[in-house]
């Protein structure tokens, strides 16, 4: 299972995607703030991080900008989590940094497949068929 980082500050989305991860074995840490998230990151070692995008104070692009300068945090997969699903946003948050785009609101049933996809298959839940 894999420790994976959430950084939100809805709590409706924050507590669904941490009841979906839990459930299928993964560890969560969480947060609402960009900068702590950054902390986390930095002290946590995680193999993934979820990231919202439109966050107060700190929002997700800066969060993909200052973790991909940072050799140390670069290599860890970035996933926004996103309310923005116009034509070419995809295309931006790629651009800035993430490595993948999930927009909200999330599957339940296919959330947790869609971001094991960036988890080594070690890391994957041993839950699913």
């Amino acid at each position: 299972m894999a420790r994976i980082l959430i950084i939100e500050d809805n709590p409706e989305n924050m507590q669904l995607m941490v009841y979906l991860l839990t459930a299928f074995g993964h560890t969560v840490l969480e947060t609402t703030a960009g900068e702590i998230g950054l902390t986390l990151a930095s002290t946590e070692a995680p193999e993934l991080i979820l990231c919202d995008l439109h966050m107060p104070g700190m929002d997700g692009y800066e969060v993909a900008q200052r973790l991909k300068l940072d050799l140390k945090l670069a290599a860890i997969p970035l996933v926004a989590v996103t309310a923005y699903a116009m034509v070419g946003d995809r295309e931006k948050v790629l651009a800035t940094g993430f490595n993948g785009y999930i927009s909200k609101p999330i599957n339940p049933e296919s959330f947790v497949g869609e971001i094991e996809m960036f988890l080594s298959s070690k890391a994957r839940s041993k839950l699913k068929d």
